[in-house]
């Protein structure tokens, strides 16, 4: 088979992932559609279609994961190399990422309630992919043409899908704690975590993965010295990602030595969490620098 159709061929695959994600958005969106009525008029046969609803939204989250990753494969196979080389290829990897952080968190944590929101998050990476970022493949420049992109991106993508994850269960947390200080929880909000379960579950995600985004930082500046002659230069891309390096390091600073717990403590979560998205988004495409490979 030729490159180019293995191209298309890695192409398919993506839009085939959108097709069964899609499917695992209207499963959990009825899931949650039918947890959010009144409990006390709730039928049985009620909380076995929520249930066979969120399992079949589990289900296809899981195949939606097995396409889009065979299709990031095939990419790098039709440009004989890692598919990590613009922003469409980081992209389809990064909704992979978060998306095996959500599957790795569902059969850990029991975090189903984060179906709709991981998969509405997936669908919009992708769309945006696709639609936007889109580009053929082809070979890598040649500042790109090293070991090191396959350990220092492969390291930077894992991170960033458990840091959006633990994001994501930060600002479930600060939904909750706003509706339990208007009074009880309603109905529906019985079903998830307490605030302390959460609480606890965004820290040990970030405290997680912490090793291994430092690890990039790292593995970055060592191939910044290899291909430039210096280890640190305060190009936007290595500055910002420096930035949610400390971020992220003053939250866990922040939980361990000054007792930091709750609501104080998700919001730090989600600003270290922003900083990456603006790392991601508005360096990638419309920063300067040496880092600038979006091929847009």
């Amino acid at each position: 088979m030729s490159s180019t159709n293995y191209a298309y061929l890695s192409n398919y695959l993506v839009y085939s992932a959108m097709a069964v994600y899609t499917i695992a958005f209207f499963a959990h969106a009825i899931e949650v559609a039918f947890s959010v009525r009144n409990v006390d008029t709730k039928t049985e046969f009620d909380f076995s279609r929520t249930d066979r609803s969120g399992r079949i939204g589990t289900a296809m989250m899981i195949l939606g994961t097995l396409l889009l990753f065979a299709g990031v494969i095939i990419r790098g196979v039709s440009a004989h190399r890692v598919p990590w080389g613009n922003m469409y290829e980081f992209s389809i990897t990064g909704a992979l990422a978060f998306s095996t952080a959500y599957l790795f968190g569902l059969w850990k944590f029991k975090i189903r309630w984060l179906g709709l929101p991981v998969v509405i998050a997936v669908l919009l990476t992708l769309g945006t992919a696709i639609t936007v970022l889109y580009r053929p493949s082809a070979p890598l420049v040649p500042a790109l043409k090293s070991t090191w992109l396959a350990i220092h991106v492969s390291a930077a993508i894992m991170s960033g899908g458990v840091f959006l994850l633990a994001n994501c269960v930060a600002a479930t947390y600060l939904y909750l704690d706003a509706m339990e200080r208007k009074g009880p929880r309603k109905a529906w909000a019985e079903r998830l975590p307490s605030l302390e379960v959460l609480d606890q579950l965004s820290y040990r995600l970030v405290a997680f993965v912490f090793p291994l985004w430092t690890f990039a930082v790292i593995a970055g500046a060592i191939w910044a010295e290899s291909a430039w002659g210096h280890y640190w230069s305060w190009d936007p891309k290595e500055t910002w990602a420096f930035i949610t390096w400390v971020a992220y390091a003053a939250y866990l600073h922040a939980r361990v030595t000054a007792g930091w717990r709750g609501r104080r403590a998700a919001w730090l979560c989600l600003f270290a969490g922003s900083t990456f998205l603006f790392n991601y988004v508005y360096i990638n495409i419309w920063g300067t620098g040496r880092h600038t490979y979006s091929g847009l």
